[in-house]
């Protein structure tokens, strides 16, 4: 089995991992009813269609 010959510094090992921990941003694609931009497969939050229909009553989502 290999051994590393040298040590790996805290910096040089820190860096190689927090090279998967990055946060994602999410996507986010506007409503083909009001135009407002949300994340996808999601009620609208302003008028509240998803996929061309009426879900909620925007006086309900309030």
């Amino acid at each position: 089995m290999g051994l590393p010959k040298r040590r790996i510094s805290r910096a040089r090992g820190r860096k190689r991992r927090t090279a998967n921990m990055r946060l994602a941003v999410p996507t986010l694609v506007e409503c083909s009813n009001c135009g407002n931009r949300g994340m996808r497969h999601r009620v609208c939050p302003k008028c509240g269609f998803y996929r061309g229909k009426q879900i909620l009553k925007p006086e309900e989502m309030a």
